[in-house]
């Protein structure tokens, strides 16, 4: 099961677990819903949003991704 957030505001910068890389993008991503990504929605770090157009899944699987 996939959520889509975004940061609670620009200042915020959440990291995306291990093995991914980087932080969540400022318009947001889906990701797959776990106890990290419902601590920091519960921690106000992050919001449910809707995406704006087709958003890329932020996968843990690097080799998955095609850029």
């Amino acid at each position: 099961m996939t959520l889509f957030i975004r940061p609670t505001s620009k200042d915020i910068q959440v990291p995306i677990p291990p093995p991914g890389e980087g932080v969540l993008p400022e318009e947001g991503a889906e990701v797959e819903k776990s106890t990290y990504w419902l601590r920091r929605l519960r921690d106000g770090d992050v919001v449910k949003a809707t995406p704006k157009k087709q958003a890329k899944p932020v996968t843990a699987d690097a080799s998955e991704r095609k850029e």
